[in-house]
């Protein structure tokens, strides 16, 4: 086994959405980088292992549903004929599309890419394992931790059976089984759930809460809820997973319901979602200054340095919320407070999606989280059933609401519900960090007839007047 000596000024542990972009930012002004990840292009779990696939296989589902939907304009098709290794090699070329092609800027920016794992061995230096069976010590000036996070379990779900999968396990497609049982109720449960379901499983989802996607507003994840109600075998709320046993050709659960019911059923799979975990374990943290919590996530400030002057953190491991763009945003702050830049992260607004169907998207101040700070709000909601283009898609069910002070009529928040709210989301978290208020969004000309047109009819509705909601004057 070879082992090699060599330094650099920044050096990146992960390549994901956080880490990638803080190397190419990193690059661009003009310091020596060197990204070391297990994958060999960067990418990450996002683009290997999540948004992406996921959203590929997302896009199938959904063509699969327009099919059948197609019936309501007399439209029909004969019952299709689902090539599952043609969709898996269709969602493996997306990635590889996009791994391949940022490999070639890391290339194209002169960045080091170490396929390796990595460790610190002090505050200036790491340990890195090569995948060719090499070694090397790498001296740095500054580190960047980007590594993200992992399927997070529970002794109650952990059973050693290929019939027990995790999102990346959900991701592969090896098969689709005939029933399956989605163990968690938030976004990650309910968006493979949605591609299963549509590929033929019989699905049921346990969610442990009254509620599904328990994140977001009731009267935004209501639409989600019935859509998902008919598109599954059973939706149980209020329901715990205790046990899971191997059972000939299945996996036998054991549920605790609402005022301690039990029961047993048994499913040809089980995709336990229940979350993600911060990847710390394993870094040599404990040679560094750097402060972990009792959770794993690590300590930083606003410009994401951690409590070692020479190491920052991004993304996952620093905590919620676990987004991509929320890493990609981190790590290109980390870059230029190394860079010497005066700059920090403070973020007015980060948009949440969901890309089930319908989507969810919010962002800013939830009516939830304004009810438990007990802070002021008026709360304008705009109803698809009056959205000419929702109408020309036969989507109705969409919601469109902004979250505004009443004092100032600044915009604190905004959630939408509905086809394509992940697109129209952008324009709420624009509207918050330029300071905008309802009536800035009101005075905004949108194109008709669109989908975005909710968002300046619920900013009329804000002070009182809709064109397609009428609503009495109580004066």
């Amino acid at each position: 086994m070879s082992s090699s000596k060599s330094s650099t000024q920044v050096a990146i542990i992960g390549g994901g959405p956080g880490g990638y972009t803080a190397a190419f930012m990193a690059a661009d002004l003009g310091k020596k980088t060197t990204l070391i990840d297990l994958d060999p292009n960067p990418g990450g779990a996002c683009l290997y292992r999540g948004c992406i696939p996921s959203k590929a296989l997302l896009h199938a589902a959904k063509v699969l549903s327009e099919a059948q939907e197609a019936e309501h304009w007399g439209i029909h098709f004969t019952k299709p004929k689902i090539d599952l290794d043609k969709l898996r090699e269709s969602t493996n070329a997306v990635v590889g599309q996009m791994t391949g092609g940022l490999g070639q800027l890391c290339k194209a920016r002169k960045v080091d890419l170490i396929q390796g794992r990595a460790s610190f061995t002090s505050s200036s230096s790491l340990h890195i394992e090569g995948a060719d069976g090499t070694t090397q010590e790498l001296s740095f000036e500054n580190a960047i931790l980007a590594t993200g996070s992992k399927p997070a379990t529970f002794p109650a779900l952990e059973l050693d059976s290929p019939r027990v999968m995790d999102s990346t396990d959900a991701l592969k497609l090896e098969s689709v089984p005939k029933t399956l049982l989605v163990v968690g109720g938030g976004y990650i449960g309910l968006e493979l759930g949605t591609v299963y379901a549509a590929l033929g499983s019989k699905v049921t989802v346990v969610e442990v809460l009254p509620t599904l996607l328990a994140g977001a507003d009731p009267d935004l994840a209501k639409p989600v809820a019935e859509r998902m109600k008919a598109l599954c075998k059973e939706i149980l709320l209020e329901t715990r997973v205790v046990k899971m046993e191997k059972a000939k050709g299945a996996v036998k659960v054991t549920f605790d319901g609402p005022e301690g019911t039990k029961a047993e059923q048994k499913f040809e799979k089980v995709l336990v979602s229940v979350g993600r975990s911060p990847v710390t374990e394993g870094l040599g943290l404990e040679h560094t200054k750097v402060a972990v919590s009792p959770q794993g996530f690590v300590g930083v400030d606003n410009q994401m340095r951690t409590d070692d002057p020479t190491i920052f953190a991004i993304g996952d491991v620093v905590g919620q919320p676990m987004l991509a763009h929320k890493a990609s945003h981190e790590g290109r702050v980390a870059a230029e407070v190394i860079a010497g830049h005066n700059v920090v992260f403070e973020p007015r607004a980060i948009p949440a999606v969901v890309f089930t169907d319908p989507e969810v998207a919010w962002c800013g101040l939830t009516e939830a989280e304004a009810k438990k700070q007990r802070t002021l709000v008026k709360v304008a909601r705009f109803p698809w059933a009056a959205s000419g283009r929702a109408t020309t898609l036969n989507r109705n069910e969409g919601l469109t609401k902004i979250i505004v002070d009443p004092k100032t009529d600044e915009i604190l928040g905004v959630g939408i519900v509905g086809s394509g709210a992940g697109e129209l989301i952008a324009e709420g978290v624009l509207a918050m960090e330029m300071g905008a208020t309802a009536k800035d969004i009101e005075l905004t000309i949108h194109p008709h007839p669109t989908l975005s047109e909710t968002i300046m009819e619920t900013a009329e509705m804000i002070h009182g007047t809709s064109t397609h909601i009428f609503r009495p004057n109580k004066g």
